[in-house]
């Protein structure tokens, strides 16, 4: 039988639908996580969210820890937690917030993986080839690898682009991004290349009725992420990169831009970053690149 915490889970997971527009994949995240605290105290015979106390969510995250979790991990489940509990308040369902002052340990920040410039021409390079074949799964392939490095998507967001999504006389992409927020993103002569190719074969082909895609597998429906990730993580698994996936070529443009001067709020909105912190990530990639070059050029480096 479903405790009352599992089901004010539920009410809370459709309110980050309907209230704030979260995305599929967090509101996912988010409710696993409380789900996963509910489990925790059903042992302890805790069913209600009014039993909820700051010391019985500290020894879940502490629990939590123990199962080998990534600081990451951590701080993603505690902020689910935070915000739960804050919604219980809001909804009046508890008196207090049991959760504001439950606090984790930092996520560590990695720097990410950026694919060197030389590894994207050959890869480009064995994309036209295969492309200039005339097949349409090698010229669809070319146009993904083209746009997520152009644009800088990420890979959810290519997947769900129309064919309206597009604006041709302009070489402009329609996003829509995390939390249900649409930017406008340029591409360059290469994606546009890649993209003009595939639409003339798009209309050769037969997609599923009402299929408004911009990008079809071969049975004429959206093709999925799961397909676009198999095919970066093989196309960039014989560079010096190493196997990676899409996310890599969001990195990789957005190093690439500030290496080429770009202004850090120009990569912000290009990216859709909610906060600038987040894109600054990039500059420190681009300092350890200089560095690196520094210290390999510089003969009193």
């Amino acid at each position: 039988m479903q405790s009352e915490i599992a089901a004010q889970a539920h009410r809370f997971a459709e309110n980050l639908v309907a209230a704030r527009g979260y995305s599929k994949n967090t509101v996912k995240s988010y409710l696993t996580d409380v789900l996963d605290l509910d489990a925790f105290l059903s042992l302890k015979q805790i069913t209600t969210p009014g039993d909820i106390d700051l010391e019985l969510l500290r020894e879940w995250l502490w629990s939590v820890s123990q199962r080998e979790a990534a600081k990451s991990t951590l701080a993603r489940k505690s902020a689910a937690i935070r915000s739960f509990t804050a919604w219980l308040a809001a909804e009046e369902i508890v008196a207090v917030d049991p959760g504001q002052r439950l606090k984790s340990p930092k996520a560590e920040r990695h720097l990410p993986k950026v694919v060197a410039k030389e590894s994207l021409e050959d890869v480009f390079g064995h994309l036209r080839t295969l492309a200039e074949t005339g097949d349409a799964n090698a010229i669809r392939d070319r146009l993904v690898f083209e746009m997520l490095y152009a644009t800088g998507c990420r890979v959810s967001e290519l997947c769900g682009l129309n064919l309206l999504s597009v604006d041709l006389g302009r070489n402009i992409l329609r996003v829509m991004g995390k939390g249900a927020k649409e930017r406008v993103v340029p591409f360059g002569l290469p994606a546009r290349d890649a993209l003009d190719s595939w639409l003339a074969i798009r209309a050769t082909l037969n997609p599923a009725t009402g299929e408004q895609a911009l990008l079809i597998n071969a049975k004429g429906k959206r093709l999925g992420v799961r397909a676009v990730y198999q095919l970066v993580a093989s196309l960039l698994a014989d560079t010096s990169t190493g196997v990676a996936g899409p996310h890599t070529l969001r990195h990789t443009a957005a190093t690439h831009l500030l290496d080429g001067g770009a202004d850090l709020r120009a990569v912000q909105e290009l990216l859709g970053h909610a906060s600038l912190g987040t894109t600054q990530i990039y500059t420190h990639v681009s300092v350890d690149r200089l560095r690196a070059g520094y210290k390999n050029a510089h003969p009193r480096a």
